[in-house]
């Protein structure tokens, strides 16, 4: 290999990482802050904790997090930092979920006090989830689910995931669940028959059914439990007596045709559904077109995805077509599927349907130059106010980036674009970067990386961000970027008016950890 093939092999772009300015840990606290007391998935599943907690936690966070890293850092001096940090985020992820898990600080009823008028109920969650995965028996189950027989307990919103329930227990468990169901508008009953056998997991599905049949929940979440359709029918009781589910979450649960079409006929009304999520499934094209069914009645949708589902073009078109329906949809995630090009033509003409989409994910579909145009043709025109774009690894080049640049040079609301594992090279990479420079005064994240652009590309980047107020990281991990090229990117940078921290720009895990954002 000669010289000059040398200067351009893939490297990472790298600076002092170690210690974080005070502004930053300022700015980590923030954020953490904003995370914890903004209701999410998480919420829902263990409470919203008040401002002023999340305040307190989240500096005791940092510092416990922070001192611990810095003292790793000081046993390797000559480091870069890049351990320490990963240190830092790992351990403030983990902090926050413990935090997350304990939910607010009152979080079961106390003893009411003596009063002349009666106090309105309390809206509580009983959540059994914390602590080490385990098989229950009858008798632990009734101890852990004793809140629920208290007298005049305002218990609505419930979590028995994590644990895995036999028939005794599940037995128990019933007895209470119906005794309470009345009152329950929320139930987590994910990942709650792991390691049994078929057989007996299906008895428990059918109990816990059975319980909670007539009940008026808004949340439903049945994930993580490999139901196939024998699964999604054992849950019918359940199913069939829903007319208010707003969110509804069947994610890593082996949904097949068969089971997608058992579950587009089992429910029997998903006009209120705001939340449907199908992540990591094999619906397949076949499941998709029940799956398309039920979008179809769902025209309040708000948040849907079906990421990692092995649907092709025909399943594809299916759905896209039958999203139209959904004009209130907000977040969309189609992520690691077979589309197509077709299917990313389909989609296009959907999109200007879809005038409140604010995050739009649509990484590994195969779209190609075709689609990709397609879709970003339709998006320059109907979803200027789109915040998060993702549209790694689908084989983009140089010949898409105009229609792209177009595309994004309208949307002054990005706060984070993926483009990652394309092959922009520098070509499309100045294009790209050239459409960035101005505006977006919002963005935040850039990901351009193993583009297999070189040091024009990389310099051009560099320069679209570092005048930015609030940006905090840009990826250009993964291409072919010289040393000088490196040096260029890091004085561009450096010389830059953003007011974002340096550490803050390059290193992906000291941002808020992405399952909490």
């Amino acid at each position: 290999m000669d010289s000059a093939a040398q200067d351009f092999q893939p490297r990472t772009f790298s600076i002092k990482l170690w210690p974080p300015s005070e502004s930053t840990r300022l700015m980590l606290v923030e954020r953490m802050t904003k995370n914890l007391s903004t209701e999410s998935i998480f919420s829902r599943k263990y409470g919203l904790l008040g401002e002023e907690e999340t305040h307190a936690n989240a500096k005791r966070i940092e510092q416990l997090c922070f001192a611990s890293a810095d003292e790793h850092f000081k046993k390797e001096p000559d480091g870069d930092g890049s351990s320490a940090v990963q240190l830092y985020a790992k351990e403030t992820s983990k902090m926050m979920l413990e935090v997350l898990k304990k939910g607010p600080r009152v979080t079961a009823e106390s003893e009411a006090p003596v009063a002349d008028t009666p106090l309105g109920p309390v809206d509580t969650v009983l959540d059994i989830s914390g602590g080490k995965r385990a098989f229950i028996e009858a008798d632990e189950a009734k101890e852990l689910l004793s809140p629920l027989t208290k007298p005049g307990n305002s218990y609505k919103r419930i979590c028995l995931s994590n644990r895995s329930f036999g028939v005794d227990a599940a037995n128990v468990a019933g007895s209470i669940l119906e005794s309470v169901k009345n009152q329950l508008t929320e139930v987590d009953i994910s990942d709650f028959v792991a390691g049994r056998p078929e057989d007996e997991a299906l008895d428990v599905m059918r109990i816990f059914s059975k319980a909670l049949e007539g009940s008026a929940l808004r949340y439903l979440n049945i994930s993580d439990n490999a139901l196939g359709e024998k699964g999604v029918r054992a849950f019918s009781e359940l199913l069939k007596s829903q007319e208010n589910l707003e969110e509804l979450y069947v994610m890593n649960d082996g949904i097949s045709e068969d089971a997608a079409k058992a579950l587009s006929e089992l429910i029997p009304s998903t006009e209120k559904l705001k939340v449907l999520h199908f992540h990591n499934n094999m619906t397949g094209d076949e499941g998709a077109v029940y799956v398309a069914e039920m979008v179809k009645r769902s025209p309040n949708l708000e948040s849907f995805r079906c990421s990692a589902t092995r649907i092709g073009s025909d399943g594809g078109v299916a759905l896209s077509e039958a999203l139209g329906t959904c004009t209130h949809l907000k977040k969309l995630d189609l992520r690691d599927n077979l589309f197509g090009v077709d299917a990313g033509i389909a989609l296009s003409k959907t999109l200007p349907k879809l005038p409140d989409l604010v995050e739009l994910y649509l990484s590994d579909l195969n779209l190609e130059n075709k689609g990709t145009v397609a879709i970003v043709n339709a998006l320059k025109q109907s979803a200027p106010q789109l915040e998060v774009l993702e549209l790694a690894g689908n084989e983009i080049n140089a010949e898409a980036a105009p229609a792209l640049a177009e595309c994004l040079v309208a949307m002054q609301s990005l706060k984070k674009l993926t483009l990652a594992e394309n092959e922009l090279k520098d070509a499309g990479a100045v294009i790209i970067a050239k459409s960035l420079e101005d505006g977006h005064a919002d963005l935040k994240e850039l990901d351009v990386s193993t583009n297999m652009f070189q040091r024009a590309g990389a310099r051009c980047f560099a320069r679209a961000v570092a005048n930015k107020p609030g940006f905090v990281q840009l990826n250009i991990n993964g291409n072919f970027i010289s040393d000088e090229g490196i040096d260029e990117v890091k004085d561009i940078l450096k010389a830059g008016s953003g007011e974002a921290d340096f550490e803050l720009i390059s290193w992906t895990l000291f941002s808020t950890p992405t399952y909490l954002l």
